[in-house]
């Protein structure tokens, strides 16, 4: 069955929008949430964002059944013991639907702006996330581990996501993931890559500019390409229909969540359109 995430980066919304479109969400039929962890807009330093960790924090309590995850927590923001802990309490405080997303880092800009170590080399960030990857069942007492482990441990298993294609964090996926999240501009390398990572399940994170039954194609497109044409093949343009192949093609080839970015910022009545008809048809073709 194929899963369906809202992607929705917390810039430039209150805390109660995000509210409104997690629960518009949830309505629908999504299956769960994402949100991105950056101490500054990427692109976009002038607009605020809110705090990863506690804005998810505050969606959960607000919603019933969607997951809640992250594409993704930096590494770096927090010590590994830190992260174990936070990720233990939501995930019990959610009854399971918290995953743990994490990368190492794709803004270098903050790290030097707030004092981090390591923004400039990347092989150091790669080595900082395989350390936490390899702490974090220890710190959960996973197989009967006991030297780190912190109590309370997990009620619930908790998924982990990771994303890119690198050699380096392929290795990871591999060794330590859940779910593998490959970027919409290197869909080119699925055929190559998916059989690579066993049993760990694909996603893609997908920025849409969804065209309505009553809306313009033209100015959709128009204002998508507009605002996000930077993103090349990662972002799709289409109507119900258009999408709805686009998703079910990528079904067939191995993907098995969506993380849906919707360019026109993600109203109510768009997250309710889409569901009831793109999600709708890409479930009935499967």
């Amino acid at each position: 069955m194929t899963e369906w995430f809202l992607f929705l980066p917390q810039v430039r919304f209150s805390l109660a929008e995000i509210v409104e479109r997690a629960r518009a969400a949830e309505q629908g039929g999504f299956d769960g949430i994402a949100f991105i962890d950056h101490l500054e807009a990427p692109g976009a330093t002038q607009q605020g964002i809110w705090e990863a960790m506690t804005v998810a924090t505050w969606v959960a309590a607000h919603t019933e059944r969607l997951r809640i995850g992250h594409l993704v927590l930096c590494d770096a923001f927090r010590h590994p013991a830190v992260l174990a802990k936070q990720a233990v309490t939501l995930a019990a405080a959610t009854a399971g639907r918290f995953e743990l997303g994490l990368g190492w880092g794709s803004w270098p800009q903050e790290f030097d702006r707030f004092g981090i170590d390591g923004g400039n080399d990347a092989p150091a960030r790669v080595r900082r996330l395989q350390r936490t990857l390899e702490l974090l069942p220890r710190y959960w007492g996973v197989d009967g581990a006991a030297d780190l482990a912190q109590q309370p441990l997990p009620e619930h298993r908790i998924p982990l996501v990771l994303g890119g294609t690198g050699k380096r964090t392929m290795e990871l996926v591999r060794r330590h993931a859940d779910w593998w999240n490959i970027p919409s501009h290197q869909l080119d390398r699925l055929p190559e890559l998916l059989p690579t990572v066993g049993s760990v399940r694909a996603s893609v994170q997908q920025m849409v500019g969804f065209i309505g039954a009553d809306a313009d194609r033209h100015a959709v497109t128009e204002v998508s390409r507009r605002r996000f044409g930077h993103l090349g093949a990662g972002l799709r343009c289409g109507d119900a229909a258009e999408l709805g192949a686009y998703f079910t093609d990528l079904t067939e080839q191995g993907v098995e969540r969506f993380y849906v970015w919707f360019a026109d910022f993600a109203p109510p009545h768009t997250l309710a359109e889409f569901a009831d008809t793109v999600i709708r048809a890409v479930e009935k073709d499967n």
